[in-house]
């Protein structure tokens, strides 16, 4: 009994034994599995802000986190894990997130932020750490400063890609005058400087150039005055339905209208509801009709699979799945996802690459710490030989750590964009698909019909020398008549033509540009239709007045005779002398009357000339050259007129003075229009402005001083309401100040202050977390003596982080 007892004793001991040591290899054999090493890396992904990119980049950057962590050809003995906050695009809210990446455990080996703002912070700290900074989400060409910057890389391409592909297309079109609208941040200002310089060097000015802070009325507003045309708008999401919302209200968009924006914005930004703005999505959705957009490539349009063995569609799918049924419309930085996930493919491959040559210099990728400078440059340098395929395309850096790749270009149409073309900014190769809609493919700026019938009359004109020197002597009497008739309908016809385009032109922008604002507003947009028009009612005018003339009293030979005069030679003769002029019975009535409206044309033409010789306008761009025409024309024609009537009765000075006198003034006129076009086309391979070379005085600026005067008028009257309704407010507030000082000096019992002299105002009083200290232990030895950095502050806490210390860490 004993013994069967001892038996039972012995078997659950042994149960408990082999339960136990099933324990044990249950719970070591994960710990042998998964006996990775980890390696960290601090994310800051924005979920909301001005760009809510991390929306979909941290899903992808987390996808390719699974799939390195799953290969046992990649980094075999570590583990990568991301720990990622929400930056909100804001850098304030970032610095408070970097200290708590750098100050608390574990250690992070790589940082990756999103945004140009907050990466421009964290990689300006992190060479202060010894840290690699690898962002998927920042365009700002300041991150391209690699003494400012020295270990930055970024899948996403500098922003200044961009601008090569702008000037592109701003040549394939042939504009030569732009306007600019941005956001006042470092971002979008060293991007529009970038573009200031190319735009320069193609021959292209940029005529307007407008900034705003947080409310863009007043900008959209002075590009409306201003009658710009061709807008390159550099602002953030939110900001961007700001702009259209004012665009919308100003009618600052259509058919007249091409803005050019980024192409990063998520598909329906303008759909989407902002309390921020007063417009409905019709509203937004009528306004950005039509724009422009110019984006990096982003996503691999070839079906292949690159380093993580996923093609780009088979990458979509899987993102899809994991934003569980999101709209990609509607979720921020879906177009940047694929950047996000060969950025950690990157930093993946280039880590794996750094375990050889640590191992033989005796360290490991665990061994790195803030001052360990060997194990950073190790990483520096695999990435930047990195070269890869991505689901993005291919994968490669240059010099700046900046990502080189193709640019992408797309107009919104019918509410959805529509891929028009690629730009490869490296070859300058421009690949067009040709489904551009609404945007005109030659500059009409100069009315080249206009200029094409001035180069009409200018031959009529030309043409009229011929039957004045024809005479008696060359054709039978018969036929004199028919030249008399010649000579009156080709010059009639070609002064009609010539000076009536040009008159017309200058007409046009003095009655434009000279008017009250409301009536301005009215005719500025003057169809090209109605300046042909006038040009039509100028020569029917001439038509008519020569017709009633020839059916009334049509030309006719007129023999002039003069004083019989005796030959040299002795004959018993006289010789009588005879002149045949083209006349009729009230000639004299006649051309009183063509000359005095003719007259009456050329000096109205010389008196728009001269109001509108500092005028500049996109709409007819070489008036000024005009205004020099028709000052040629006027002068030879005023002076020509009564000269060839008093020297009517000598036929040679007659015909020389007055073909010389047309042919100077054609010639002339066509040399002013026309010469600076033809160089230009010589010299570029397109039309260009006559507005920079065609006059080299001081009536060729290229913005109306006059016009700049009354527009700062405007905004200085505006300006003084608005100072004014301030002044109202801050009295107002003062008042209400004053009142509640006394009525608080009322309800404050009298306590004589005996420590007066010793006691400390309350306005420098210090926080009450704030604990002044000279421990600098808790900062990283390389710069625990940086006493102007620190200014021997101790030891900050994310909760005791005061305003005025938060930029020390990027300073």
């Amino acid at each position: 009994m004993a013994s069967t007892e001892r038996i039972r004793t012995l078997g659950r001991v042994w149960r408990s034994v082999a339960l136990l040591y099933a324990l044990l290899i249950f719970v070591s054999w994960p710990c042998a599995v998964a006996g990775k090493k980890k390696l960290y890396i601090g994310a800051l992904f924005p979920m909301s802000g001005g760009w809510p990119g991390g929306q979909a980049c941290l899903p992808a950057a987390q996808m390719a986190l699974d799939l390195v962590n799953n290969r046992t050809d990649i980094l075999p003995d570590y583990e990568l894990e991301l720990i990622h906050y929400d930056s909100m695009c804001d850098p304030g809210e970032a610095t408070k997130l970097l200290y708590d990446l750098l100050y608390t455990e574990p250690i992070k080996i790589v940082l990756m932020p999103g945004c140009s703002s907050v990466s421009t912070l964290v990689a300006e700290a992190a060479r202060m750490w010894n840290l690699i900074v690898f962002s998927y989400g920042s365009s700002s060409p300041a991150l391209s400063n690699r003494q400012r910057f020295p270990t930055f890389f970024r899948t996403h391409p500098s922003a200044t890609l961009h601008n090569p592909t702008r000037v592109r297309l701003f040549q394939k079109w042939g504009w030569t005058k732009i306007a600019t609208i941005q956001q006042t941040t470092e971002v979008f200002t060293s991007t529009l400087d970038d573009l200031e310089e190319r735009v320069k060097e193609a021959g292209i000015e940029i005529s307007v150039r407008q900034s705003f802070l947080t409310d863009p009325a007043v900008a959209v507003k002075n590009l409306k005055r201003q009658d710009a045309r061709i807008i390159v708008g550099l602002f953030y999401e939110t900001e961007a339905r700001k702009v259209f919302c004012e665009v919308f209200k100003e009618k600052l968009y259509g058919k007249k209208y091409v803005w050019f924006l980024i192409g990063w914005y998520a598909d329906n930004w303008f759909k989407i509801k902002d309390p921020a703005i007063n417009c409905t999505v019709e509203n937004m959705t009528e306004a950005v009709e039509g724009h422009v957009t110019t984006e990096i490539v982003m996503l691999n349009p070839e079906t292949v699979r690159g380093a993580s063995n996923l093609t780009s569609q088979e990458f979509l799918a899987q993102l899809m799945s994991r934003l569980g049924g999101k709209n990609p419309e509607e979720t921020g930085g879906f177009q940047e996802a694929p950047l996000a996930y060969d950025a950690v493919w990157a930093l993946a491959l280039a880590l794996n690459r750094t375990v050889a040559p640590l191992r033989a210099k005796g360290w490991a990728l665990e061994d790195f710490n803030y001052n360990n400078k060997e194990i950073t440059a190790e990483i520096y340098r695999a990435l930047n030989t990195s070269s890869f395929e991505g689901v993005s395309g291919h994968v490669v850096f240059d010099a700046q750590g900046s990502r080189m790749a193709w640019t992408l270009i797309e107009q919104l149409q019918g509410g959805s964009y529509k891929k028009i073309g690629y730009y490869d900014s490296t070859k300058g190769n421009l690949s067009w698909y040709g489904n551009d809609k609404w945007i005109g493919k030659k500059n009409q700026n100069s009315q080249p019909y206009l200029n094409n019938m001035t180069a009409v009359g200018c031959v009529l004109a030309l043409a009229a020398v011929f039957p004045l020197g024809i005479d008696g002597l060359h054709i039978q009497r018969s036929q004199f008549p028919v030249v008399c008739q010649f000579r009156l309908w080709l010059l009639g016809l070609g002064f009609s033509l010539a000076y009536g385009s040009m008159f017309t032109k200058i007409w046009w922008v003095h009655t434009v540009f000279t008017k009250k604002d409301e009536k301005k507003e009215k005719r500025k947009h003057l169809e090209p239709w109605k300046l042909y028009a006038t040009v039509a009612v100028l020569l029917a005018i001439d038509v008519l007045s020569l017709l009633i003339w020839q059916i009334m009293d049509p030309l006719h030979i007129t023999v002039e005779k003069f004083t019989k005069e005796a030959p040299k030679e002795d004959l018993d003769v006289l010789i009588q002398p005879l002149l045949e002029h083209c006349s009729s019975e009230k000639m004299n009535t006649w051309l009183g009357v063509v000359y005095g409206y003719k007259g009456l044309l050329l000096l109205l033409g010389i008196f728009l000339a001269y109001e509108t010789k500092s005028i500049s306008t996109e709409k007819i761009n070489d008036h000024r050259a005009v205004g020099m025409a028709i000052y040629n024309v006027a002068v030879l024609c005023m002076i020509t007129a009564p000269v060839t009537m008093i020297l009517s009765s000598q036929q040679d000075a007659s015909f020389a003075f007055a073909s010389l006198a047309i042919i100077f003034s054609v010639y002339i006129t066509l040399v002013v229009l026309f010469v600076p076009k033809i160089r230009r086309l010589i010299t570029r391979g397109e039309w260009q402005s006559e507005q920079q070379d065609t006059l080299k005085t001081g009536s060729s600026t290229n913005n109306n001083d006059e016009e700049k005067s009354r527009q700062l008028e405007r905004e200085n009257r505006e300006l003084q309401k608005i100072i004014q309704e301030k002044e109202e407010r801050v009295t107002e507030l003062r008042n209400q100040l004053a009142q509640r000082q006394a009525l608080r000096s009322r309800r404050r019992p009298s306590v004589p202050n005996q420590n007066q002299n010793h006691s400390v105002p309350s306005s420098h009083a210090e926080p009450p977390s704030y604990s002044p200290a000279t421990d600098k232990q808790s900062l990283p030895p390389s710069f625990s003596n940086s006493s102007d950095l620190y200014q021997g502050e101790g030891k900050l806490s994310r909760n005791n982080c005061h305003n005025s210390r938060l930029p020390l860490l990027y300073k």
